[in-house]
Protein backbone atom coordinates (compact mmCIF):
# COMPACT_ATOMS: atom_id res chain seq x y z
CA UNK A 1 0.00 0.00 0.00
CA UNK A 2 1.09 3.47 -0.93
CA UNK A 3 1.39 6.33 1.43
CA UNK A 4 -2.12 7.19 3.00
CA UNK A 5 -4.29 10.19 2.72
CA UNK A 6 -5.52 12.25 5.55
CA UNK A 7 -8.34 13.81 3.75
CA UNK A 8 -9.20 17.38 6.18
CA UNK A 9 -13.34 19.08 5.42
CA UNK A 10 -12.97 22.08 6.54
CA UNK A 11 -15.49 23.92 4.74
CA UNK A 12 -19.45 23.91 6.17
CA UNK A 13 -22.39 22.08 4.68
CA UNK A 14 -20.24 19.52 2.37
CA UNK A 15 -21.63 16.12 1.99
CA UNK A 16 -19.66 12.89 1.90
CA UNK A 17 -20.43 10.00 0.60
CA UNK A 18 -18.94 6.92 -1.19
CA UNK A 19 -19.51 5.87 -5.23
CA UNK A 20 -17.21 3.22 -7.15
CA UNK A 21 -14.07 3.49 -5.09
CA UNK A 22 -14.04 6.97 -4.43
CA UNK A 23 -14.76 9.32 -1.48
CA UNK A 24 -17.15 12.08 -3.05
CA UNK A 25 -17.40 15.52 -1.88
CA UNK A 26 -20.71 17.35 -2.69
CA UNK A 27 -22.18 20.79 -2.25
CA UNK A 28 -25.59 20.84 -2.92
CA UNK A 29 -25.34 17.69 -4.98
CA UNK A 30 -22.77 19.43 -6.90
CA UNK A 31 -19.30 17.22 -7.06
CA UNK A 32 -16.55 19.68 -5.58
CA UNK A 33 -13.97 16.86 -5.05
CA UNK A 34 -12.98 13.13 -4.91
CA UNK A 35 -10.33 10.90 -3.30
CA UNK A 36 -9.87 6.93 -3.94
CA UNK A 37 -11.19 5.30 -0.85
CA UNK A 38 -7.79 2.94 -1.08
CA UNK A 39 -6.07 5.98 -0.26
CA UNK A 40 -7.98 7.40 2.24
CA UNK A 41 -6.12 6.65 5.69
CA UNK A 42 -8.32 9.16 8.09
CA UNK A 43 -10.98 12.11 7.75
CA UNK A 44 -10.94 14.70 9.70
CA UNK A 45 -14.23 16.76 10.06
CA UNK A 46 -13.46 20.06 10.87
CA UNK A 47 -16.73 22.66 9.44
CA UNK A 48 -20.07 22.39 10.24
CA UNK A 49 -23.53 20.84 8.69
CA UNK A 50 -21.30 18.39 7.38
CA UNK A 51 -23.24 14.90 6.33
CA UNK A 52 -22.02 11.92 5.17
CA UNK A 53 -23.53 8.21 3.87
CA UNK A 54 -23.61 5.48 6.24
CA UNK A 55 -21.99 3.51 2.84
CA UNK A 56 -19.09 5.78 3.33
CA UNK A 57 -18.46 5.03 6.71
CA UNK A 58 -18.89 1.01 5.89
CA UNK A 59 -15.90 1.83 3.06
CA UNK A 60 -14.09 3.36 5.26
CA UNK A 61 -14.36 0.89 8.05
CA UNK A 62 -13.55 -1.77 5.62
CA UNK A 63 -10.40 -0.67 4.43
CA UNK A 64 -9.10 0.24 7.99
CA UNK A 65 -9.72 4.13 7.83
CA UNK A 66 -10.97 6.12 10.61
CA UNK A 67 -13.13 9.36 10.75
CA UNK A 68 -11.65 12.06 13.08
CA UNK A 69 -14.84 14.71 13.71
CA UNK A 70 -13.00 17.81 15.81
CA UNK A 71 -14.89 20.56 17.70
CA UNK A 72 -14.24 24.23 17.44
CA UNK A 73 -10.97 24.16 19.20
CA UNK A 74 -9.73 21.76 17.05
CA UNK A 75 -9.50 18.70 19.42
CA UNK A 76 -10.65 15.72 18.81
CA UNK A 77 -14.78 14.91 20.02
CA UNK A 78 -15.03 11.62 18.84
CA UNK A 79 -13.89 9.27 16.37
CA UNK A 80 -15.45 6.59 13.88
CA UNK A 81 -13.22 3.25 14.01
CA UNK A 82 -13.40 -0.06 12.17
CA UNK A 83 -13.96 -2.75 14.39
CA UNK A 84 -12.04 -5.36 12.73
CA UNK A 85 -8.57 -5.15 12.59
CA UNK A 86 -5.39 -7.19 12.47
CA UNK A 87 -5.69 -11.05 11.79
CA UNK A 88 -4.82 -11.69 15.48
CA UNK A 89 -7.35 -9.13 16.97
CA UNK A 90 -8.84 -10.89 19.58
CA UNK A 91 -5.44 -12.17 21.19
CA UNK A 92 -4.15 -9.33 20.97
CA UNK A 93 -6.76 -7.61 22.48
CA UNK A 94 -7.20 -10.05 25.34
CA UNK A 95 -3.52 -9.71 26.26
CA UNK A 96 -3.60 -5.97 26.34
CA UNK A 97 -6.32 -5.64 28.42
CA UNK A 98 -4.88 -8.23 30.91
CA UNK A 99 -1.84 -6.45 31.16
CA UNK A 100 -0.93 -6.10 34.36
CA UNK A 101 0.50 -2.88 36.05
CA UNK A 102 4.28 -3.69 36.26
CA UNK A 103 4.54 -4.01 32.10
CA UNK A 104 2.37 -0.75 31.39
CA UNK A 105 4.54 0.95 34.02
CA UNK A 106 7.19 -0.34 32.27
CA UNK A 107 5.75 0.82 28.77
CA UNK A 108 4.79 4.30 29.83
CA UNK A 109 8.12 5.20 31.20
CA UNK A 110 9.57 3.92 27.50
CA UNK A 111 7.41 6.26 25.71
CA UNK A 112 7.91 8.93 28.45
CA UNK A 113 11.73 8.54 27.94
CA UNK A 114 11.11 8.54 23.97
CA UNK A 115 8.97 11.61 24.54
CA UNK A 116 11.66 13.77 26.35
CA UNK A 117 14.27 12.89 24.30
CA UNK A 118 12.00 14.10 21.08
CA UNK A 119 11.78 17.35 23.16
CA UNK A 120 15.41 18.16 23.66
CA UNK A 121 15.88 17.24 19.83
CA UNK A 122 13.44 19.70 18.77
CA UNK A 123 14.66 22.23 20.97
CA UNK A 124 18.14 21.11 19.87
CA UNK A 125 17.77 21.72 16.56
CA UNK A 126 16.10 25.11 17.27
CA UNK A 127 19.19 26.21 18.67
CA UNK A 128 18.29 25.64 22.25
CA UNK A 129 20.75 23.17 25.11
CA UNK A 130 18.90 20.32 25.65
CA UNK A 131 21.21 18.92 28.04
CA UNK A 132 18.65 19.12 30.82
CA UNK A 133 16.49 16.57 28.43
CA UNK A 134 18.90 14.01 28.57
CA UNK A 135 19.51 14.26 32.12
CA UNK A 136 15.63 13.75 32.92
CA UNK A 137 15.51 11.69 30.25
CA UNK A 138 17.61 9.34 32.73
CA UNK A 139 15.61 10.11 35.74
CA UNK A 140 11.97 8.62 34.67
CA UNK A 141 11.09 5.83 36.86
CA UNK A 142 8.94 2.92 35.72
CA UNK A 143 5.42 4.20 35.63
CA UNK A 144 7.00 8.04 35.88
CA UNK A 145 5.87 8.33 39.80
CA UNK A 146 7.73 11.67 40.22
CA UNK A 147 6.28 13.18 36.78
CA UNK A 148 9.42 13.96 35.15
CA UNK A 149 7.06 14.29 31.70
CA UNK A 150 5.35 17.12 33.63
CA UNK A 151 8.93 18.51 34.93
CA UNK A 152 10.19 18.53 31.18
CA UNK A 153 6.96 20.29 30.09
CA UNK A 154 7.40 23.29 32.23
CA UNK A 155 11.07 24.00 30.80
CA UNK A 156 9.90 22.78 27.69
CA UNK A 157 7.03 25.12 26.36
CA UNK A 158 8.87 28.35 27.24
CA UNK A 159 12.06 27.56 25.89
CA UNK A 160 10.59 26.76 22.81
CA UNK A 161 7.36 29.26 22.37
CA UNK A 162 8.75 31.97 24.10
CA UNK A 163 8.49 32.79 28.12
CA UNK A 164 4.86 33.86 27.64
CA UNK A 165 3.47 31.06 26.04
CA UNK A 166 0.72 28.95 28.04
CA UNK A 167 -0.75 25.51 26.73
CA UNK A 168 -3.94 26.06 26.82
CA UNK A 169 -6.31 23.60 24.86
CA UNK A 170 -8.83 26.26 23.97
CA UNK A 171 -6.90 29.29 23.07
CA UNK A 172 -6.50 30.21 19.32
CA UNK A 173 -2.66 30.91 17.73
CA UNK A 174 -0.39 28.62 18.28
CA UNK A 175 -2.56 26.70 20.54
CA UNK A 176 -4.55 25.99 17.83
CA UNK A 177 -2.32 25.47 15.42
CA UNK A 178 -0.79 22.73 17.98
CA UNK A 179 -4.41 21.21 18.88
CA UNK A 180 -4.57 20.83 15.06
CA UNK A 181 -1.47 19.24 14.11
CA UNK A 182 -2.10 16.54 17.35
CA UNK A 183 -4.97 15.84 16.08
CA UNK A 184 -3.61 14.91 12.74
CA UNK A 185 -1.39 12.66 14.03
CA UNK A 186 -3.71 11.38 16.71
CA UNK A 187 -5.82 9.82 14.11
CA UNK A 188 -2.75 8.67 12.35
CA UNK A 189 -1.84 6.53 15.88
CA UNK A 190 -5.69 5.71 15.97
CA UNK A 191 -5.06 4.03 12.55
CA UNK A 192 -1.75 2.11 13.44
CA UNK A 193 -3.20 1.16 17.21
CA UNK A 194 -6.55 -0.55 15.46
CA UNK A 195 -4.55 -2.04 12.11
CA UNK A 196 -2.14 -3.75 14.91
CA UNK A 197 -5.09 -5.41 16.63
CA UNK A 198 -5.07 -3.64 19.54
CA UNK A 199 -8.48 -1.25 21.30
CA UNK A 200 -7.51 2.34 20.85
CA UNK A 201 -9.66 3.17 24.39
CA UNK A 202 -7.47 0.76 26.79
CA UNK A 203 -4.49 2.36 27.32
CA UNK A 204 -1.37 1.77 29.04
CA UNK A 205 -1.24 5.48 30.97
CA UNK A 206 -4.09 7.49 29.76
CA UNK A 207 -6.96 5.51 31.15
CA UNK A 208 -10.20 8.12 31.42
CA UNK A 209 -13.00 6.31 31.04
CA UNK A 210 -14.72 8.75 28.44
CA UNK A 211 -11.48 8.85 26.42
CA UNK A 212 -12.05 6.51 23.10
CA UNK A 213 -8.35 7.61 22.44
CA UNK A 214 -6.51 6.15 25.25
CA UNK A 215 -3.96 4.09 23.29
CA UNK A 216 -3.49 6.71 20.81
CA UNK A 217 -2.81 9.35 22.93
CA UNK A 218 0.26 6.85 24.68
CA UNK A 219 1.43 5.90 21.41
CA UNK A 220 1.26 9.51 20.06
CA UNK A 221 3.97 11.34 22.76
CA UNK A 222 7.17 10.67 20.78
CA UNK A 223 5.60 12.53 17.99
CA UNK A 224 4.17 15.27 19.55
CA UNK A 225 7.35 16.85 19.33
CA UNK A 226 7.32 16.48 15.45
CA UNK A 227 4.06 19.10 15.64
CA UNK A 228 5.83 21.62 17.65
CA UNK A 229 8.28 21.34 15.55
CA UNK A 230 6.48 21.95 12.81
CA UNK A 231 4.19 24.51 14.38
CA UNK A 232 6.75 27.01 15.13
CA UNK A 233 8.35 26.80 11.83
CA UNK A 234 4.39 27.85 10.69
CA UNK A 235 4.74 30.74 12.85
CA UNK A 236 8.19 32.00 11.85
CA UNK A 237 6.29 32.17 8.16
CA UNK A 238 3.66 34.29 9.46
CA UNK A 239 1.27 31.29 9.85
CA UNK A 240 -0.76 31.80 13.13
CA UNK A 241 -3.86 30.57 12.34
CA UNK A 242 -5.04 27.09 11.40
CA UNK A 243 -5.28 28.05 7.49
CA UNK A 244 -5.37 25.74 4.69
CA UNK A 245 -1.47 26.30 4.05
CA UNK A 246 -1.21 25.35 7.75
CA UNK A 247 -4.00 21.87 7.47
CA UNK A 248 -1.82 20.61 3.84
CA UNK A 249 1.65 20.87 6.37
CA UNK A 250 0.58 19.47 9.29
CA UNK A 251 -1.22 16.46 6.72
CA UNK A 252 2.46 16.22 5.20
CA UNK A 253 4.00 15.32 8.59
CA UNK A 254 3.20 11.57 8.09
CA UNK A 255 5.53 11.42 5.41
CA UNK A 256 8.58 12.95 6.73
CA UNK A 257 11.25 10.58 6.72
CA UNK A 258 12.97 9.47 9.80
CA UNK A 259 16.88 7.20 10.11
CA UNK A 260 15.94 4.16 12.10
CA UNK A 261 18.18 1.96 12.94
CA UNK A 262 17.32 -0.48 10.18
CA UNK A 263 17.30 2.44 7.50
CA UNK A 264 14.90 5.17 6.22
CA UNK A 265 11.32 5.15 7.04
CA UNK A 266 8.51 7.82 6.56
CA UNK A 267 6.70 8.93 10.43
CA UNK A 268 3.92 7.18 9.12
CA UNK A 269 5.50 3.76 9.19
CA UNK A 270 7.30 4.72 12.84
CA UNK A 271 3.98 4.56 13.79
CA UNK A 272 2.74 1.58 12.66
CA UNK A 273 5.73 0.18 13.85
CA UNK A 274 5.61 1.39 17.36
CA UNK A 275 1.71 0.25 17.53
CA UNK A 276 2.48 -3.44 16.63
CA UNK A 277 5.68 -3.60 18.50
CA UNK A 278 3.59 -2.51 21.47
CA UNK A 279 0.97 -5.27 20.37
CA UNK A 280 4.16 -7.29 20.75
CA UNK A 281 4.60 -6.30 24.03
CA UNK A 282 1.64 -7.12 25.44
CA UNK A 283 1.96 -10.85 24.15
CA UNK A 284 5.28 -11.17 25.27
CA UNK A 285 4.90 -9.07 28.33
CA UNK A 286 8.15 -7.33 27.80
CA UNK A 287 8.23 -4.10 27.43
CA UNK A 288 11.96 -4.67 25.83
CA UNK A 289 9.62 -5.84 22.63
CA UNK A 290 8.34 -2.15 22.22
CA UNK A 291 10.61 -0.30 19.64
CA UNK A 292 10.40 3.11 19.18
CA UNK A 293 12.22 5.53 16.90
CA UNK A 294 15.00 7.68 17.97
CA UNK A 295 15.08 11.23 18.42
CA UNK A 296 15.24 13.06 14.66
CA UNK A 297 18.13 15.14 14.23
CA UNK A 298 18.55 18.42 13.27
CA UNK A 299 18.74 17.62 9.16
CA UNK A 300 15.56 15.62 9.25
CA UNK A 301 13.67 18.21 11.27
CA UNK A 302 14.89 20.62 8.61
CA UNK A 303 12.92 19.27 6.25
CA UNK A 304 9.84 20.39 7.76
CA UNK A 305 10.38 23.68 5.98
CA UNK A 306 9.69 21.70 2.48
CA UNK A 307 6.20 21.11 4.07
CA UNK A 308 5.30 24.80 4.23
CA UNK A 309 4.07 26.24 0.65
CA UNK A 310 6.29 29.37 -0.27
Amino acid sequence: MGLERIVDIATDNRHLSAHRGFLIVSEERVEVGRVPLDDVGAVIVHAHGVTWSTNLIVALAERGAVMLLCGSNHSPAAICLPIDGHHAQNGRMRAQWEAGRPLSKQLWRALVVAKIRWQGAVLAANGHSATAFDHLARKVGSGDPENIEAQAARRYWPTLMGEAFRRDRDAQGANALLNYGYAVMRAACARAVVAAGLHPSIGVHHAHRGNPFALADDVIEPFRALVDALTIRLIAHDITGVTSEAKRAYAGLIAVDLMLDDGITTVWLAIQRTAQTLARSFQSGRATDLILPAPPSALELAALDGLIAR
